[in-house]
C-alpha cells in the first residue's frame, strides 16, 4: 500500500507541475505572439498562421481573414507566420517574395511593408510581454498589496561581510551605492547580483548617517521554493518588530507607477546579471532553462495564486527581454537587420541574411541545450 500511495503521490506531483508549467508558458507565449499579431493586423499584414507550440496540430481552426490558429503538440514556444515567410522565425522566402511582387495583393505581405511598420510589428511581441508584467504587478499591488519590511538590521551573522564592514544591529540602511533602499527586499535584490563587488552602504545610526564600505560574499542561497543558486550576501537579517512592518494596498495610479518600476527594474537587474555572466563574472552553471521553469511553476502553484501569477510576470519580462537580444532568429535580430536596411537604404543581401539566421539558430539551440544540461545537473540527473 505504501508503494501504491507513493506512486500515486509522485504521479499527482508530476501532473501538477506539468499543468502549472503549461499554463505559465502558454500565457506568456500567447501574449507575446498576440502582440505581433495585433500590430500586424493593424497594418493590414496578411497572417497565415498563429501557433502556440510547435509541430503537428492538436487543434486548429481558421478565422474569417484566413489566419490558421493552431495548438502544436510541442508546447515550448509559438510563432506568427506572415504571408511571404519561409519559416516560423519570419525569415523571408526570397523565391516566393519575388513571385508575390507580381501579385495584386502584394501590399498585404509583411516584407513589402514600410520599414517602420515592420519594426513596430517585431517590437510588439516583447512590448506585449512587458505590458503583461505591468498589468499583473499593478493588479497584485491593488488587490493583494505588499508587505514592506523597513531595512533596519535585526541580526548580523558572525564572520559575515556585514560584520567585517562594521554594520550594527539597529542600523537603518538608507542607500547602497546610488540606490535608495526603501524595503529590506531591496537589499537582497541589489546585493545578490554583485558578489565580490566593492560597494558603499550608508546607514542611519543614532540619528547620524554612517558610510560603510562593504563587499558581498559569494554564498549558496536557497530561495523560498527550495531552488539553490549562488550570489552575493551581506549576512544581515531584518528587525521584524511590528513598527518596522507595514502592509499596503495601492490606488490604481500609484500601483501603475510601482508596477512599471518593478518591471523595468527587474529587466535592468536581468541585463546586469547576464552581462556579468558574459564577461566572466559569475558561475555560468547558474544559467537555467525549461526544467527550472517547470519546477518553479509547480512550486509557485503550490504556494498560492499570488506567487503563481507573480511568476508569470517574471517569466514574461524574461521572455520579452531575451527576444530583444540582437541574435538572428529572435526579434532583436530582425531589428538589427532593419537598422542596416535603414542605413544602407536597402535590405542586406540574401546570403548574408541566411547566414545570420543559421548562426542565430545554432546559438539559440546551443543556449537551450546548455541551460537544460545545467538544470539536469542541478537536479542530480547527471
Amino acid at each position: 500500500m505504501d508503494i501504491v500511495a507513493s506512486a500515486v503521490g509522485t504521479g499527482w506531483t508530476i501532473l501538477t507541475y506539468t499543468l502549472a508549467f503549461l499554463v505559465v508558458i502558454t500565457v506568456v507565449v500567447f501574449i507575446h505572439e498576440l502582440g505581433h499579431f495585433l500590430v500586424a493586423r493593424y497594418f493590414n499584414v496578411r497572417v497565415e498562421t498563429f501557433s502556440i507550440g510547435f509541430g503537428r496540430s492538436l487543434y486548429a481552426w481558421e478565422d474569417s481573414k484566413g489566419t490558421r490558429w493552431k495548438i502544436g503538440w510541442l508546447p515550448f514556444g509559438g510563432y506568427v507566420k506572415f504571408w511571404g515567410d519561409e519559416n516560423a522565425a519570419s525569415q523571408p522566402d526570397q523565391d516566393r517574395i519575388r513571385e508575390l511582387a507580381r501579385d495584386p495583393q502584394a501590399k498585404d505581405c509583411f516584407h513589402f511593408k514600410p520599414l517602420y511598420q515592420r519594426a513596430l510589428v517585431v517590437v510588439a511581441g516583447p512590448a506585449a510581454n512587458f505590458l503583461l508584467a505591468i498589468a499583473i504587478y499593478m493588479g497584485l499591488l491593488m488587490v493583494i498589496g505588499e508587505t514592506r519590511v523597513a531595512p533596519r538590521i535585526g541580526e548580523i551573522q558572525a564572520g559575515s561581510a556585514a560584520e567585517r564592514a562594521g554594520f550594527q544591529v539597529g542600523d537603518l540602511l538608507l542607500r547602497i551605492d546610488d540606490v535608495t533602499i526603501e524595503d529590506f527586499g531591496d537589499i537582497r535584490r541589489y546585493v545578490i547580483l554583485r558578489d565580490g563587488q566593492d560597494m558603499v552602504a550608508v546607514v542611519e545610526r543614532a540619528g547620524q548617517e554612517v558610510t560603510l564600505p562593504v563587499t558581498p560574499v559569494r554564498t549558496e542561497i536557497t530561495d523560498p521554493m527550495g531552488n539553490k543558486m549562488e550570489g552575493g550576501l551581506l549576512g544581515i537579517s531584518p528587525d521584524f518588530d511590528e513598527s518596522n512592518i507595514t502592509h499596503v494596498r495601492y490606488w490604481p495610479g500609484t500601483a501603475l507607477v510601482l508596477a512599471i518600476g518593478h518591471t523595468f527594474g527587474f529587466a535592468a537587474d536581468t541585463l546586469d546579471y547576464i552581462g556579468r555572466k558574459v564577461f566572466g563574472e559569475g558561475d555560468v552553471s547558474q544559467i537555467s532553462g525549461l526544467p527550472t521553469i517547470a519546477k518553479a511553476s509547480g512550486d509557485a502553484a503550490a504556494m498560492g495564486p499570488g506567487v503563481f501569477i507573480n511568476l508569470i510576470a517574471v517569466l514574461s519580462i524574461s521572455i520579452g527581454l531575451i527576444n530583444l537580444f540582437p541574435i538572428p532568429m529572435l526579434d532583436g535580430g530582425h531589428l538589427v537587420y532593419y537598422a542596416f536596411e535603414a542605413v544602407r537604404g536597402e535590405p542586406l543581401g540574401e546570403r548574408t541574411q541566411e547566414m545570420g539566421f543559421r548562426i542565430g539558430l545554432a546559438l539559440v539551440l546551443f543556449l537551450m541545450v546548455f541551460a537544460t544540461w545545467n538544470d539536469l545537473s542541478k537536479f542530480g540527473l547527471f
